[in-house]
């Protein structure tokens, strides 16, 4: 699994102009599920999410996690994030997994960030979402599991 990071000063998800998830200060975390990903991968992307320290302590470090700090953590399913680029101008996706694997392991991975003790929202698997972020940094990470 692949995980884009943004340490966020606000954001939010709507579909069809409803606004199905929102946060303050925490993370944002586009999440991309492959072909080969199992439930193992949803784990330890949680894991990471949760506890990587990309947050600034009292000296301006990035020492601190959401974990630590307490944040929430917007969680948006993105199988975009698999698109091989390399040759042509159209993206290929085939890395990425359909949406009947993906779904239950995006799922799996907020169960694990709440289970952790974070406040998740999300958006809407599968939908048009419009993302709308306040980047704090900016920082932005890739991760993967």
């Amino acid at each position: 699994m692949r995980g884009l990071l943004q340490r966020v000063a606000e954001g939010s998800v709507s579909v069809d102009g409803e606004v199905v998830g929102r946060i303050e200060q925490g993370l944002c975390a586009f999440v991309g599920v492959a072909n080969h990903d199992d439930e193992r991968a949803a784990d330890r992307l949680a894991d990471k999410i949760w506890r990587l320290r990309i947050f600034p302590d009292e000296l301006g470090n990035m020492n601190r996690s959401a974990a630590e700090l307490g944040l929430p953590v917007l969680v948006v399913s993105q199988f975009t994030l698999y698109a091989d680029t390399r040759r042509g101008r159209r993206p290929s996706f085939t890395a990425a997994a359909p949406p009947q694997k993906a779904a239950p392991l995006v799922d799996r991975l907020v169960r694990q960030l709440e289970a952790a003790g974070a406040r998740v929202e999300t958006g809407r698997f599968g939908a048009s979402m419009q993302v709308r972020i306040v980047n704090d940094g900016p920082v932005t990470l890739i991760v993967e599991s």
